[in-house]
């Protein structure tokens, strides 16, 4: 079975984490403040799950996630990862992150830096778009009517067939954007990103963030096909 190393274990990653544990898969956890700080999440997932450094997490994958905050991208080790399929689960908040130059005037994408900054790897954006919670809630088997999709990218047919195979396993489908430079097209802020899986019902209610609803194949491909640059666009 294979073996999933995480680099970064917050919302997203935990979430991965858990979808992957439930599907069969081991997984290697790890952050940037020490394994020990991982042990409550470990015990929850059980038996399939250990906590790791970085590093080791990057070796002990078949295949890596990396969901760290984007400012700290150049941090994710590189030779754990040669050869390795990393999905790139990050997102550009200037807030956040600082301002970068390069994504502020669109000459890259943000899953575009990581791959240069591992250029041995295959990295493949996914995960990016949806609000963790939804992540964990629309999950559904295959071949279910309500089950969702993940649009991903990247620039290695066998990397993204891999990766499609990963998400069918943990219960979505995929839509292929295309290469990480058409990464954009699900970025923050784009009609493909978190919205796009949020309840808009009028009996939704307002308080917090919606509940998840399902999004299949057609109409992810329709928000992507949707999608603007921000310089086509207010900015906002």
């Amino acid at each position: 079975m294979t073996t999933v190393g995480l680099i970064g274990s917050g919302s997203i990653g935990s979430t991965v984490a858990r979808l992957a544990v439930t599907a069969g898969y081991d997984v290697v956890l790890s952050n940037s403040r020490g394994p020990e700080t991982l042990k409550e999440l470990v015990d929850e997932l059980g038996p399939h799950a250990r906590a790791a450094t970085p590093g080791e997490a990057g070796e002990a994958g078949d295949l890596v996630v990396v969901t760290i905050p984007l400012r700290a991208y150049r941090s994710v080790p590189v030779e754990p990862l040669a050869g390795k399929i990393v999905i790139d689960t990050n997102n550009y908040y200037p807030q956040r992150d600082g301002q970068i130059p390069e994504l502020d005037d669109e000459s890259t994408t943000v899953s575009e830096l990581l791959q240069s900054h591992l250029p041995t790897s295959k990295v493949v954006k996914g995960f990016n778009n949806i609000y963790f919670k939804h992540l964990l809630s629309l999950a559904r088997p295959a071949g279910a009517p309500d089950r969702s999709a993940l649009p991903i990218a990247g620039d290695y047919t066998d990397a993204k067939a891999t990766v499609i195979a990963f998400l069918d396993a943990i219960g979505y489908d995929a839509v292929d954007a295309g290469p990480l430079s058409e990464g954009w097209r699900f970025q923050r802020d784009t009609t493909a990103y978190a919205t796009l899986y949020f309840d808009r019902s009028p009996d939704a209610g307002q308080a917090g963030v919606p509940a998840g609803v399902p999004v299949d194949a057609a109409a992810a491909r329709t928000a992507l096909a949707a999608a603007r640059r921000y310089a086509d666009t207010d900015g906002n």
